[in-house]
């Protein structure tokens, strides 16, 4: 849980940090993706 005492600009900052490390993940999880569907696509042409 946050603290309720931060004020705007903390807040702020936070959400920021907070898409920042989003974007990381979703980039994490769509190079997995990626990879698992050229496995596939390279498994059904075989």
């Amino acid at each position: 849980m946050r603290p309720k005492t931060l004020n705007f600009e903390q807040l702020v900052d936070l959400n920021r940090q907070e898409l920042l490390n989003d974007e990381k993940r979703i980039s994490q999880i769509e190079e997995k993706l990626e990879k698992k569907q050229e496995a596939f696509s390279g498994y059904k042409k075989s």
